[in-house]
C-alpha cells in the first residue's frame, strides 16, 4: 500500500496556499494514504476485460428533445434591461481598456 507522509500533505497544502494544523495534516496523510489503498484494491482486481467507467450502468440523456420555440426579438429581450447600448446589454467594464 502507498505511504503518504506528513511531509508530502505538508508540501501538497503549501502549493495549494492552504493552511493546516498539526492535527489535519495527520489526519489528511492518514486518509489519503486509506484512499490510495482503496484505488490499489480496485486496480488489482480490475483486469484487462474490464473497461474503464464513471458509472456501473450505461447512462443515456433521458431530457426532451431541444426544440426552439417563442424566441424573443431582439427589442423584447433589451426591453427590460437596466441598461442597453447599440442593440446589446451594457454593463459595467471590468477590465480597463479590453
Amino acid at each position: 500500500m502507498p505511504e503518504i507522509t506528513r511531509e508530502q500533505v505538508e508540501h501538497l497544502a503549501r502549493l495549494a496556499h492552504i493552511r493546516m494544523t498539526d492535527e489535519e495534516l495527520a489526519t489528511m496523510s492518514g486518509d489519503l494514504e486509506q484512499i490510495l489503498g482503496h484505488v490499489s484494491q480496485v486496480q488489482a482486481v480490475a483486469g484487462a476485460d474490464v473497461p474503464p467507467t464513471s458509472h456501473p450502468i450505461p447512462l443515456s440523456n433521458v431530457f426532451r428533445e431541444d426544440v426552439p420555440t417563442g424566441m424573443l426579438t431582439q427589442e423584447q429581450a433589451l426591453d427590460q434591461a437596466p441598461d442597453a447600448e447599440d442593440g446589446q446589454f451594457k454593463v459595467p467594464a471590468i477590465l480597463d481598456g479590453e
